[in-house]
Order: structure tokens, then C-alpha cells, then sequence
């Protein structure tokens, strides 16, 4: 599995030969500037909430990929009605996709489009191939819900917000990785705003003294991930 971070909370997932992109904030985020949305391959858009710092670019990527979107009930029927296809979802739902299986979790947060109309429940997902487990966790505060998410799946790869002010910051997220009981994580959700910079190295060192790795990636860069057995 390979994950490329496109910036802010937006990842491109590569598995199975198919091609996931997820919550795309892209063209109006500065610090990507380098992306180009045009040129994104995508299968399917995980959306795990309707702000505008995840959705933004969400219809110009479906309308130009012919991507499905795979998010709640509310999101996709918002996207059908522009002639987009979509697969609807609700909390603790899980469904399976030819690249593997996806669980959708509860969120701690709010959801809501840009207009102000209600974006149903913000989630979290956890996908399940034969490449590597992940979690996204989404827009969230701690939730002692994490803790439910091992007792079903081994993760081998938690993605986390860490930026504090609008989700958890990084002493919760190190509680969080405890909850899921994953050592490896990549940080998001961090640095495209003020209130949500970070000390990278202060981050980086929160998760270093409970033996765990925090990843950072710069946009563009991308991360490898393997099912344990197979690292």
C-alpha cells in the first residue's frame, strides 16, 4: 500500500491497482501548490466529513476520474444530485470494495457543508486489504471508541490528526495510538492554518518516548505500508 499526502487532511491511497483519495482540499490549500488536481488518478473519494477544508475538491475530482465517493448517507446523496456517483455509509457499517473492505467509525466532531446544510455524522474508516490494515481517523476529538478497533482489527498503520484547536492534538493522540494499540502512526490534520500549527520535533518526540513512530511526510511525499508479517 502506498500513501502520498496531498496536503492539510488529503491522502491519495494506491492499493490492489486501485487509486483512493481522501478528503481532497487541495487547489485552495497554499502550502499545495505543487499538486494538480487534474492530474490525481482516483477510484474512489473517501470523504469522512463535509467541511470545506475536506470536500473541497471533491466534484472536480469525481466529474474528471469518474470516482465513486464513499462517505455518509448525507454526503453522497449531496454528490447524486450532481450526477456523481457515490456508495452511502453509516456508523459501524462496513462494506466490500474490490481493494479490500472499509468500516465506518464514529468521529468526535462536527459536519456540515459550506453553505451551513447538514453533512450528516463525521466518521472515521478503517480499511482492511492484503496489503495493510489503516485507520483514518478523521476530524476527531479522543474518543474511548478507539478502543473498540482492535478487538476486530490488527491496524498496521493509524493515520492521525494531530493540530490540536479543531481535533486532537498530540498528547491525545498519543493516548489515541494506545486506545487502537498501533506503534505506527502519520500524523495530518497539522500546519495548513495557524491555530493548528505544530513543533514537529516536539510531536515527533511525544510519540518516540511511549516507543512509538510519528510520521511526518512533506506534500508529495509518499509512505509504504505492509501488513507486519510481510515488513
Amino acid at each position: 500500500m502506498k500513501i502520498t499526502f496531498l496536503g492539510h487532511a488529503s491522502l491519495q491511497i494506491e492499493v490492489a491497482d486501485k487509486f483512493i483519495i481522501v478528503d481532497p482540499f487541495i487547489s485552495a490549500n497554499e502550502k499545495a501548490k505543487n499538486i494538480n488536481i487534474y492530474d490525481l488518478k482516483a477510484d474512489y473519494i473517501l470523504l469522512t466529513h463535509a467541511h470545506q477544508d475536506h470536500i473541497l475538491d471533491a466534484e472536480v475530482i469525481a466529474k474528471n476520474t469518474g470516482a465513486i465517493i464513499i462517505s455518509n448517507f448525507e454526503i453522497v446523496t449531496h454528490y447524486e444530485k450532481l450526477d456523481i456517483d457515490g456508495h452511502a455509509m453509516n456508523i459501524g457499517g462496513s462494506s466490500q470494495f474490490d481493494f479490500g473492505k472499509i468500516t465506518m467509525l464514529n468521529a468526535i466532531h462536527s459536519s456540515s457543508f459550506p453553505d451551513g446544510s447538514y453533512g450528516g455524522n463525521p466518521a472515521g474508516f478503517v480499511l482492511e486489504t492484503k496489503e495493510a490494515n489503516i485507520y483514518i481517523a478523521g476530524d476527531t476529538a479522543l474518543t474511548i471508541d478507539m478502543q473498540l478497533i482492535p478487538l476486530q482489527t490488527k491496524l498496521d498503520l493509524a493515520i492521525l490528526p494531530i493540530g490540536d484547536n479543531f481535533t486532537m492534538g498530540i498528547e491525545d493522540a498519543v493516548i489515541a495510538s494506545d486506545f487502537i494499540r498501533c506503534n505506527n502512526i502519520l500524523g495530518y490534520h497539522y500546519d495548513t492554518f495557524t491555530p493548528i500549527k505544530i513543533d514537529h520535533q516536539k510531536a515527533i518526540n511525544a510519540f518516540k518516548n511511549k516507543d512509538k513512530e510519528l510520521t511526518l511526510l512533506q506534500i508529495g511525499e509518499a509512505l509504504l505500508v505492509a501488513i507486519e508479517s510481510k515488513k
